[in-house]
């Protein structure tokens, strides 16, 4: 069998920091090591009008920035299908068939579905297309026959949801779909990494993002503001590293090395955070260290994203072509499905001549 990657964003904004360590940067490594037989790169805006749907071309406009931050990454459309969901009609159509196979109670207590219908304050009137967006995402994955979906800690139930109507389906209309399986961030900092602020969440609404694109200035401002803990008021204080953003990102995104060039005194992060937990160093020299860590990683994304915005006509024509390709996987795993759910009536000349022989 072959081993394909299927993944991707919703383009409602930039893509943050928390997008980078949680999914981008383990995508740009999957596409280069060589494992992967294809890998499909989706951006979800069909996914994103299901809580946009009164503001369409707030999605429409995110669709190009969404492409040029995967490709500022690495994202390689030569190595990598990237295409737009909404261009897949056969995605629709699954999802329509995948509704028969799931209940409503079984989607009311998708923890995931629970925690973001209480974000956007949907409790009093769930928009029907956002409440099963969980089989949308499904069809997304089948489609393709992913074996692999890497994903947040905070995504494994929809995974976990896609993996039962996959075994449904199979059980009802014979070994059709491909049952996938997650793929989580190695480093457990990556899996959820926390806004500035401090709050589980990293948000653009709540102002607590850093965009990969983001200028210097602005980063250093962010992360000179970041939340630490609360009660190391003095440098000769003893520091909590539990909830302490700085040290988050630290454990993300820092290495041996960054040590070597920012910050010599100490060999590595164990040392830095054994310090601040004995007392006798500030905030502000650890802020200055993270500041100098994400400025060298962000900085070769910035200039290629700047490179890549100066011919806006190629990223459409890779998303076209990307499309392209991606819809006729999907058509020939949708012929399948059809088949196997007895509906390929045109196709199926053995029961024309059934009924030929039926009515004679």
């Amino acid at each position: 069998m072959s081993k394909i990657i299927l993944t991707g964003d919703r383009p409602t904004g930039k893509l943050h920091v928390g997008h980078y360590v949680g999914s981008l940067r383990r995508r740009v490594e999957l596409q280069n090591s060589g494992e992967y037989d294809k890998l499909f790169i989706m951006i979800a805006d069909a996914q994103a009008l299901t809580d946009n749907a009164d503001n369409p071309e707030k999605v429409r406009q995110n669709v190009v920035e969404v492409a040029l931050d995967y490709m500022a990454c690495g994202l390689d459309p030569e190595k990598s299908t990237l295409f737009i969901q909404s261009q897949i009609p056969q995605l629709c159509e699954l999802s329509f068939y995948y509704m028969n196979l799931v209940t409503v109670s079984r989607l009311q207590r998708n923890p995931t579905v629970k925690a973001e219908i209480q974000m956007r304050n949907f409790e009093a009137s769930i928009p029907v297309g956002f409440f099963t967006y969980p089989i949308s995402q499904a069809a997304d994955i089948t489609a393709f026959k992913a074996t692999t979906v890497p994903v947040g800690e905070d995504q494994m139930p929809m995974i976990e949801q896609t993996r039962e109507i996959v075994h449904k389906f199979n059980t009802v209309y014979g070994e059709t779909l491909v049952e996938p399986k997650v793929l989580l961030p190695e480093n457990q900092a990556c899996m959820r990494l926390p806004g500035t602020d401090g709050k589980a969440k990293m948000s653009k609404s709540l102002g607590n993002c850093i965009y990969l694109s983001e200028e210097p200035d602005e980063i250093k401002k962010k992360v000179m503001s970041m939340f630490t803990d609360p009660n190391h008021l003095k440098v000769e204080d003893p520091g909590s590293l539990e909830g302490n953003t700085v040290f988050t990102y630290l454990d993300a995104f820092c290495r041996d090395e960054h040590f070597e060039r920012y910050l010599p005194d100490y060999a590595n992060l164990d040392e830095l955070k054994a310090h601040y937990q004995r007392g006798g160093l500030g905030d502000v020299k650890v802020k200055k260290f993270l500041n100098n860590v994400l400025q060298e990683v962000l900085e070769p994304i910035r200039s290629r994203r700047k490179e890549l915005q100066k011919d806006i006509p190629y990223i459409y024509e890779v998303l076209k072509k990307g499309s392209e390709e991606a819809e006729k996987t999907a058509a020939r795993t949708l012929d399948e499905v059809r088949s196997a759910m007895r509906i390929n009536y045109f196709a199926d000349t053995e029961l024309i001549r059934e009924q030929s022989e039926k009515f004679k």
